[in-house]
């Protein structure tokens, strides 16, 4: 191991299917029964709203990335620009947050094997999702972006495939003996909001976890090659990939099918392919959710790895996490984090499935804290400039700050709403407790920034 930098070799074509990529998740390939049974065909407005509020946040992002793009993301503007506990804070919760998720992927893969390989012990699955997704990512940073490319790529290819087939059932009759199915159920069935708006409300909680990995984007600043040229238009494509991903199936799966149906029948992908006469149509998404969780796998190993490397930088953590590999590959962060994972899949099959639950509920308070971060930070960042600084940036906030306080305030309600679940109620004591855990260790161990000031780092960092 050596001091060398983080290398440049992410592409413009690895940044733009893995931001897409981190919108895509296994939870809409299942059916997002569970929001859908709260909203009904509303579920709809629900993403719109959300995807709203995610644009936002990733304008905000995108500002400061533009700006000073750097390996420690919204976690080192956290601490430039609103203090060294905000930055420690925001770097270590997110690298709780994807090792907790990170260990939900593996148990996907693992289960979904077992549908076609039932005899094989589950536990050796999940390693071998660990063990070859932490390998791609040791390699180099050009062959983790290579494989997200072509884990997103099957994703995308599946929902336009099942869109398409959908449109076609929808408005010409394909897979339904000709007789077209029309679009009807979207308010056929107590209503297009048969729950009113409070089940809009309620539903949006889940709608947030679902965007959970797409702030990555901010994360590959440090090693793309273009960051001025690649990040604005990864960011700028976010929301209409919402529409077209997220709205998209749902509107197409929801006119087919009766909301109050889906999921008592599997997974709505299976069943619509079916429709269509495709036999192998529950292989075929077997593989994709499979391939879907792999990726959230391999992003979440590639951004603990970053996160602590840039915590290593700035005396967060152990200077020896700060090294890197001759390729630029911060190996020694990532193999903690590997190795953090291994414990975490042995804890899974141990530990009763409650017990588990409360854990990932830290992953969406983590998801939460993260975007207010940047919010924040975005704000403070602002307010430094003089009016000609401002005038120069590339990649502006739109309508700021109103933009910037709308978003927040959304977040705060989204917080809110989590009291309201039993699920996600627990979140609201695990999450703040977990940070108040790492305040206390912060000045326990004196944990501040003992190495270059923010500025000159931030210059140093912006040369790697």
């Amino acid at each position: 191991m050596s001091s060398h930098d983080l290398q440049r070799d992410l592409n413009e074509r690895h940044i733009r299917l893995m931001a897409l990529g981190a919108c895509i998740g296994v939870g809409l390939f299942l059916g997002s029964a569970k929001a859908i049974q709260m909203a009904g065909p509303a579920i709809m407005l629900s993403y719109i709203i959300g995807g709203l509020a995610i644009l936002v946040i990733m304008r905000a992002l995108g500002e400061m990335a533009v700006h000073n793009p750097v390996a420690g993301s919204f976690a080192r503007y956290a601490q430039d620009y609103l203090g060294p506990l905000a930055g420690y804070l925001t770097g270590w919760n997110y690298w709780f947050l994807w090792l907790v998720t990170c260990v939900a992927e593996i148990t996907a893969v693992a289960i979904y094997m077992g549908i076609w390989f039932p005899d094989v012990p589950r536990w050796i699955w999940a390693l071998a999702a660990l063990a070859s997704m932490g390998t791609i990512n040791l390699i180099a940073v050009r062959a983790f972006g290579e494989f997200e490319f072509w884990f997103a790529l099957i994703k995308i290819v599946t929902i336009v495939a099942m869109i398409l087939a959908g449109a076609g059932m929808i408005f010409f009759g394909l897979g339904n003996g000709g007789i077209a199915t029309g679009i009807s159920n979207l308010w056929s069935n107590g209503g297009f909001m048969p729950h009113g708006i409070t089940g809009v409300l309620m539903s949006l909680q889940m709608v947030m976890f679902a965007y959970l990995g797409v702030e990555m984007i901010g994360l590959t600043a440090g090693e793309a090659k273009n960051p001025q040229k690649t990040i604005p238009g990864a960011i700028n494509s976010v929301f209409w990939r919402i529409l077209l991903f997220y709205v998209g199936a749902l509107f197409v799966i929801m006119s087919i099918y009766p909301w109050n149906e889906i999921g008592t029948q599997g997974s709505p992908f299976v069943m619509t392919f079916e429709r269509m006469g495709i036999k192998t149509a529950a292989g075929i998404i077997n593989f994709v959710v499979i391939t879907a969780a792999l990726s959230s796998c391999n992003g979440g190993i590639f951004s603990t790895g970053r996160m602590l490397y840039s915590l290593a930088q700035h005396g967060q953590a152990p200077a020896v996490f700060a090294k890197t590999s001759k390729g630029g590959v911060p190996r020694n962060a990532l193999l903690l984090s590997i190795f953090a994972l291994l414990l975490g899949v042995l804890l899974n099959y141990l530990v009763p499935e409650k017990v588990f639950t409360w854990v990932t509920s830290i992953a969406t308070f983590g998801a939460i804290w993260t975007w207010a971060m940047i919010l924040l930070a975005q704000l403070k960042f602002r307010r430094g400039l003089s009016a000609a600084e401002a005038g120069t940036l590339q990649f502006k906030m739109w309508l700021y700050p109103l933009s910037s306080y709308l978003a927040m305030a959304f977040l705060v309600l989204v917080v809110v709403l989590m009291a309201f679940f039993e699920d996600t109620r627990i979140a609201l004591y695990i999450g703040p407790a977990f940070l108040v855990l790492l305040t206390v260790l912060y000045f326990a161990l004196n944990l501040a920034p003992k190495n270059l000031a923010p500025k000159e780092q931030g210059s140093v960092a912006s040369r790697a």
